[in-house]
């Protein structure tokens, strides 16, 4: 025991997070299947935790932008709904093609996330040439424009009506029952949160991850160094958005219902305030933070 904790001790700062998240996430998983199996709490809490990891994949891919690269963001949840409508799209057009449910699952989240992503680097383009205030009013204004876009895109979205009755996941032909289902995207969900994290973390302590940071604090300085700012920033903004696509998709696979006013302002200040609270950044704080105000 004694050399775990000095073990511990010796890591520097970012290691010693990384490694109490890593213990965090896996110690919530311990304690819901001690649930699971000695009270019938289990599938309740189930249920409860699968927004909970959609929106701490989505905390964390902000945090990419606010917290590590200092861009204030107010259109997040825009991405979130290109990755939830355009993904279910691809994935009820892919229906006769690929009939094995998980795979067409997979398949959607793929989809809704790279959708996400390059929406978000063509509009990262104009928009992160401003700062501060500015850029934040201008990425509040393109969150409303897709909301309004996709309510109007009656032919696919269904407007205002949205998408429902959304197949559940299957397997092997076997349908699933509502908690079967739940179980199923828990995991996946889950699965999703652990490698969010993991990447996260490792991008922070990445070469783009330092040159994002050194944006934060010094733009001139850090252009005078010869970093490619509007790379930089594209990057962090195409990945922000991608991840918020991909909980898009994980959020219309548990609802089996999504419309237009799902992701409205009040989702993307939601996510804000927990990057905030967690400490901008902080890949433990935003994980914590996320988990409480969800």
């Amino acid at each position: 025991m004694s050399r775990v904790v000095n073990r511990l001790a010796n890591m520097n700062k970012t290691t010693r997070s990384s490694v109490f998240t890593y213990a965090l996430v896996v110690g919530a998983f311990v304690i819901l299947q001690l649930l699971r199996m000695t009270t019938g709490l289990g599938s309740v809490l189930e249920g409860q935790l699968i927004p909970i990891c959609a929106y701490v994949t989505m905390a964390l891919a902000l945090n990419l932008v606010v917290g590590v690269s200092g861009e204030l963001s107010l259109g997040h949840a825009g991405f979130m709904s290109i990755g939830a409508f355009l993904g279910c799209a691809a994935a009820n057009g892919l229906a006769e093609l690929i009939p094995f449910t998980p795979v067409r699952l997979g398949v959607a989240m793929v989809i809704g996330a790279a959708l996400a992503g390059f929406f978000g680097f063509l509009i990262g383009i104009p928009v992160l040439r401003l700062n501060g205030d500015y850029l934040a009013i201008v990425t509040l204004g393109f969150g409303e424009i897709i909301r309004l876009v996709l309510e109007n895109w009656t032919s696919v979205t269904k407007g205002s009506f949205g998408l429902s009755n959304l197949s559940r996941p299957s397997l092997f032909g076997m349908e699933m029952g509502v908690t079967e289902a739940t179980n199923y995207i828990y995991y996946i969900v889950l699965a999703a949160v652990v490698v969010t994290i993991i990447v996260v973390g490792r991008l922070k302590n990445s070469r783009i991850g330092l040159a994002l940071q050194a944006l934060r604090e010094d733009e001139i300085a850090c252009e005078a160094m010869g970093i490619d700012l509007t790379k930089v920033k594209l990057s962090a903004f195409a990945l922000g958005s991608c991840w918020a696509g991909f909980a898009g998709v994980i959020f219309a696979a548990k609802t089996t219902f999504i419309n237009p006013a799902s992701f409205t302002f009040m989702e993307s200040a939601m996510v804000l305030s927990m990057v905030v609270l967690g400490g901008m950044g902080s890949v433990l704080g935003v994980t914590i933070a996320a988990a409480i105000l969800v």
